[in-house]
């Protein structure tokens, strides 16, 4: 994700940096050259051309060339359009849509065209149509790459896209100012004004630079249609200026810059689209220059239905905002003084101003919706964050409630199996204070011969040995449950030893295992001291003989499960092996994710082993992995640091 942003954030970046190129160099080779370095830092660009297209003679130009392979053409010599090795070139510029090839594509094109490629055949080819607002073929963008491993991807291809749109406006730019020039040239030698032209050149020019200016600075609305409003007025007489905006949506058009000589607000402020000489720019989509004469002759052809605002008007000019060929609004000046009217030169200029403007506004929603796409994916990220957190502390939770769910089961196991022992004992208490109560009241009576008293030294001996037996078989369930519940609820580190410890796990088990024919078979060096978490591995040993009943050993009468356990240099290997029913591939490839499990709604939670593969792969630091085939068992091998004590003298004898 942090990826994405900040290859967004360095789009956003080039997308001004265009801008602020093509207004402070006049110089296009300049300009192309820091377009390519820009470029760079986004994409794989290390060839890449722009060819301008002359549509007069059909001839390309390539004002900026650098390839790793083939030479740089001459930037100022036109070649034909269709001379050899342009196919490519000329399928992109001639069909106005872009183009992105691999090198079967090329040769499909190239056959298609019956032409040849001249140049190094590349691995991949991007090619995008510079064109103006007028849709006029400015030229091809093209980057390729002779790379096999390094293709262009979607992504690529769609900021290539918002790149080539971004250079085809600052070229139009360029290529307006030159054309401009050319015209005020043109205008001064006729009008021998040479000065004062070149004054008002320059106030365009500056006009220009303001406007570029204003499609960075971030204004208000307010502000920037003020500003426009300002800039317009230092080329021409404006002192009568609207902006409306037209909605698609709705087909409307509202006021949102209003300055009058006569009104000091619009008279209607939002209007649908049909009324007012703003409706016939918009739905014509050209500039419009409206004196009287020509207004009563569109009212009368029923191009003009009602006439808006303040009348008197002696001259009106409107120019419609064109963005991505989709009218945006509307810029107006009007006059009502004989003495001022405009003329084609001045209606020239403004719609010549408005493109620029269209430039600016668009560059400054592009920049708008960067900004709001920044914000949008940061809420979704710290969203998907939180609900990340919370799916952790949900899974916690339940982890925690199966693990005390094991452990109540234990509780249960335990309890019953005390149960009988302690009823043994209860029962020979009971019998041996009868008989001591028979043999006192004999005593009293003097009834009391040798056999009966040893008749009552044999029951109390049998007695006595019946309690004892019994006592020490509870006080072993106990131990052993106490010892084993107490590490499975805590993650305390302590030293133990490992055989007498898996013994009372065991022990603690015997409940569950009681009634049914499982040999458990423990392989572990009965001298192995190790630093660890008792309750983790109990916890693990737990799971797995759990699971083996449960499944494993489901509708069989008998069944085997070998532990063995063994060091490995620095770690411990742990071998947990059964020969139950097994599982399927598809099951064991799921036999760790958290809520799978074979018995839904009997009982499994499916938390099993993955608490298992939890207290491995985290508590422990280690790793574990499964085998299985169908009818032929399950085993475990897990693998964690051993962390042998030292101090302790460690014999491995083999079992």
């Amino acid at each position: 994700m942090e990826n994405r942003l900040q290859r967004l954030e360095a789009v956003q970046a080039m997308v001004l940096e265009i801008g602020k190129i093509s207004a402070d160099t006049n110089d296009l080779r300049e300009f192309l050259h820091a377009i390519h370095i820009a470029l760079s830092r986004i994409m794989y660009a290390k060839n890449f051309y722009i060819a301008l297209y002359n549509p007069d003679d059909a001839s390309i130009q390539f004002a900026y060339f650098l390839d790793e392979v083939d030479p740089s053409p001459d930037p100022n010599k036109r070649f034909k359009l269709e001379a050899p090795g342009s196919s490519l070139t000329k399928w992109v510029i001639l069909n106005q849509k872009p183009l992105t090839a691999g090198s079967a594509e090329m040769a499909r094109i190239t056959a298609e065209e019956e032409s040849t490629i001249t140049g190094a055949p590349s691995e991949h080819w991007m090619g995008y149509p510079l064109v103006d607002h007028q849709k006029r073929t400015l030229g091809a963008m093209v980057v390729q790459s002779y790379d096999k491993d390094v293709l262009y991807s979607e992504e690529d291809q769609a900021l290539f896209e918002l790149i080539a749109r971004h250079v085809s406006n600052a070229l139009e730019v360029f290529q307006s100012v030159d054309k401009l020039e050319r015209a005020v040239q043109e205008r001064t030698a006729l009008l021998a004004h040479e000065i004062a032209e070149r004054r008002r050149s320059e106030k365009i020019q500056s006009a220009l630079y303001a406007i570029a200016e204003l499609s960075f600075s971030g204004e208000e609305a307010s502000n920037l249609y003020r500003k426009l409003h300002l800039i317009v007025e230092n080329l021409i007489v404006a002192k009568n200026f609207v902006i409306a905006l037209y909605h698609t949506e709705t087909e409307e058009i509202s006021i949102q810059y209003f300055v009058d000589e006569k009104d000091i607000v619009p008279s209607h402020t939002r209007f649908p689209l049909g009324v007012g000489m703003t409706s016939f720019v918009i739905r014509s989509g050209k500039a419009q220059l409206i004196d009287k004469n020509r207004l009563h002759q569109l009212i009368n052809a029923g191009e003009i239905k009602q006439v808006l605002g303040g009348q008197g008007v002696e001259s009106w000019i409107g120019v419609p905002i064109l963005i991505k060929d989709r009218i945006y609004g509307v810029i107006i000046v009007q006059s009502y003084d004989l003495n001022i009217t405009y003329g084609d030169a001045d209606l020239e200029l403004l719609a010549f101003v408005a493109s620029h403007i269209a430039v600016a506004i668009a560059r400054m929603n592009a920049d708008r919706e960067l900004r709001q796409t920044k914000v949008n994916l940061e809420h979704q990220n710290n969203a998907l964050n939180e609900a990340l957190l919370a799916l952790q502390e949900a899974q916690t939770e339940l982890v925690r409630q199966e693990k005390l769910a094991s452990l109540g089961s234990l509780v249960a196991g335990v309890a019953h199996e005390i149960n009988t022992p302690l009823g043994i004992c209860v029962t020979a208490t009971s019998h041996l204070l009868e008989e001591v109560r028979l043999t006192r009241k004999d005593i009293l009576a003097d009834v009391f011969d040798t056999q009966q008293r040893d008749q009552f030294l044999d029951i109390l001996d049998q007695s006595l040995r019946i309690l004892g037996t019994n006592t020490k078989r509870a006080a072993a369930l106990v131990r052993s449950f106490k010892q084993v519940a107490v590490d499975q609820t805590s993650n305390d580190r302590r030293k133990f030893q490992l055989h007498p410890y898996l013994n009372e796990i065991l022990v603690s088990l015997q409940p569950k295992l009681k009634g049914r024919q499982i040999q458990i078979d423990i392989q572990c060096p009965e001298d192995l001291f190790i630093d660890n978490y008792p309750g983790a591995i109990s916890q693990i040993l737990t799971n797995f003989v759990m699971n083996s009943l449960t499944h494993g050993f489901e509708n069989l009468l008998e069944g085997k499960i070998v532990i063995r356990f063994e060091v490995e240099g620095e770690d411990l290997l742990f071998h947990y092996e059964d020969n139950g029913q097994g599982m399927e591939k598809e099951a064991l490839g799921k036999l760790f994710d958290p809520f799978y499990t074979t018995k839904r709604g009997q009982g499994g939670s499916g938390l099993g082993t993955h608490i298992v593969y939890n207290l491995v792969t985290g508590l422990l630091g280690g790793t574990i992995k499964a085998q299985s085939t169908l009818q032929q068992g399950l085993s475990y091998q897990l693998r964690f640091p051993a962390n042998i004590s030292h101090n302790t003298k460690v014999n491995i004898k083999p079992n």
